[in-house]
């Protein structure tokens, strides 16, 4: 039939044009316009082969085979259709497994069955020769295109090369219709604004307990010194303390009989959650009952809101820790009746409610957040969701703050 079909391995398409724009092949280094790079596709494909297009077919490898956020974005585009692979590490280096053995049979079984005059190939890998070949033979052109190469050379299998019927390079002038570098400055995501509470915590100086236990540990962890060598002249170590405490540490700032050293503030408490809910430790301040009756982002949404989240979730939100959320926040606030429930939640800070911050670890999942890690967000991913759920809440303060001193 007169139409085109375009088979898209995007390892090498996005790896290529990181290394032409970054000066490495990694994705993490550049960011990428979906909708504008499918279109130039698309585009591009009509132009060249001078047929209307069937389909973009999308390859690419996801950890388990379980869509990315990019790969829900990509599916549900008109005429997208997107295929997995695997994508497992090996020898501390990600690899795509299934993703050339999936774009040969593609190829094969469209060739096969005539649905396309015209075939475009965006790939470089070799072992796609054979379904090039059979494609061929069942009359089928085929158009192999490069991306250009950052060092002026062949970045695609000559083989392929040789057996193309017609070669296009892609140059930096048409990946920039939809790829940009990203700027290095060090700083994954913007931090929320610092809360003088926090500080207080973390610059209280032990108990005595605390400091105790920390000498006894490290005496069993250093050598004996030999006989007669071990005092000195007669003085004594004293442990250097350290500089953050831990989380017992601080628990025991607050148990009964401790030494306390500094007055605490009444908004430096510390609160413990787990998988089962908040749990109280010995010195641990229990979660307050005003926090238990705070409905959750589920209660708060409507069924037609539930499907305009999803929506949302697909198409726009790229996925990032940070930005998930800001997203699960702004909806939860949005949809909150009762506004009491903000002033209580700011007087909690950094700790979110229980039931809360489990949803709102749970909708980060949906996002692959939970991928190459044991099932288990990663420490400073939650560490990232939670800032931006914080930061999208400290937004409107800060609005209302700076409208009061006009």
């Amino acid at each position: 039939m007169d139409r085109c079909i375009v088979l898209v391995d995007a390892g090498y398409l996005l790896g290529a044009a990181a290394s032409l724009l970054a000066g490495e092949p990694s994705r993490s280094r550049i960011t990428v316009d979906h909708t504008a790079l499918i279109q130039a596709l698309r585009d591009r494909a009509e132009s060249d082969t001078e047929r209307p297009l069937l389909r973009i077919y999308w390859f690419d490898g996801a950890p388990d085979r379980v869509p990315q956020p990019e790969h829900r974005r990509l599916r549900v585009m008109p005429r997208v259709t997107v295929r997995l692979g695997a994508l497992t590490r090996s020898d501390g280096r990600w690899a795509q497994k299934g993703v050339d053995a999936a774009m040969h049979a593609e190829l094969t079984e469209l060739a096969r069955n005539g649905a396309c005059s015209d075939v475009v190939l965006v790939t470089g890998d070799g072992d796609l020769l054979p379904g090039m070949m059979a494609a061929k033979e069942h009359g089928v052109a085929v158009h192999l295109w490069a991306v250009q190469a950052a060092d002026g050379d062949y970045n695609q299998s000559e083989d392929l090369v040789a057996e193309a019927d017609e070669r296009r390079v892609l140059d930096r002038a048409w990946i920039t219709q939809a790829v940009r570098a990203k700027e290095l400055t060090g700083v994954c995501a913007p931090q929320p604004v610092p809360r003088p509470e926090i500080a207080a915590i973390l610059s209280a100086p032990l108990p005595e307990s605390a400091l105790a236990a920390a000498a006894e540990r490290s005496a069993e962890q250093e050598p004996h010194p030999p006989n007669g060598a071990a005092d000195n002249g007669g003085q004594e170590r004293v442990p250097a303390a350290k500089g953050v405490p831990t989380p017992k540490d601080l628990a025991a700032l607050r148990a009964p009989g401790a030494v306390q050293p500094a007055p605490q503030p009444t908004t430096a408490t510390l609160r413990w959650s787990s998988d089962k809910g908040w749990v109280d430790r010995p010195g641990a301040v229990a979660e307050p009952a005003e926090a238990a009756a705070m409905p959750t982002l589920a209660q708060l949404t409507t069924a037609e809101q539930r499907w305009a989240d999803r929506e949302e979730d697909i198409t726009t939100v790229g996925g990032d820790p940070y930005e998930v959320g800001q997203v699960f926040a702004r909806r939860w606030m949005s949809r909150l009746g009762d506004q009491s429930h903000l002033q209580r939640l700011s007087q909690m800070y950094p700790r979110i409610p229980h039931r809360i911050d489990g949803e709102l670890l749970r909708y980060a999942a949906r996002f692959g957040l939970l991928a190459h890690k044991d099932d288990q967000i990663d420490e400073h991913d939650r560490y990232a969701i939670r800032a931006g759920f914080w930061r999208e809440f400290d937004i409107p303060a800060a609005a209302e703050h700076a409208n009061a001193g006009e």
